[in-house]
């Protein structure tokens, strides 16, 4: 992945932090250690989607960008996004282009 790339990641992961801030699903307080640590894809048995987009998602992408490591080749999580997202109350269009956007970024459908 180019460096043009690896930036425009680095600004949707931006953009995702403040879209979540903007429509109140942003957390001040992290989950519980045990519940980071899950196994599961997702981290589904301990973690809302969201929560897994504040608490993983985001963190890992930054460490990687931060660390000049490889991106993930493929991301596919719009699929999941758009259920879950279906779940909540809050308004969800932006925040769910934006995952999209990642996840053609990173080579996904």
């Amino acid at each position: 992945m180019g460096s043009n790339s690896v930036n425009q990641v680095a600004d949707v992961i931006l953009l995702l932090e403040a879209e979540m801030r903007r429509i109140g699903l942003w957390e001040e307080s992290a989950p519980s250690k045990d519940a980071l640590e899950s196994t599961l894809p997702f981290c589904h048995d301990s973690l809302e989607f969201q929560q897994w987009l504040q608490w993983v998602l985001i963190p890992k992408t930054r460490e990687l960008i931060e660390g000049d490591r490889a991106l993930p080749a493929t991301s596919d999580i719009a699929t999941l996004a758009e259920y879950r997202f279906g779940q909540i109350p809050q308004e969800t269009d932006a925040l769910l282009e934006l995952i999209r956007e990642f996840d053609r970024l990173l080579g996904g459908d």
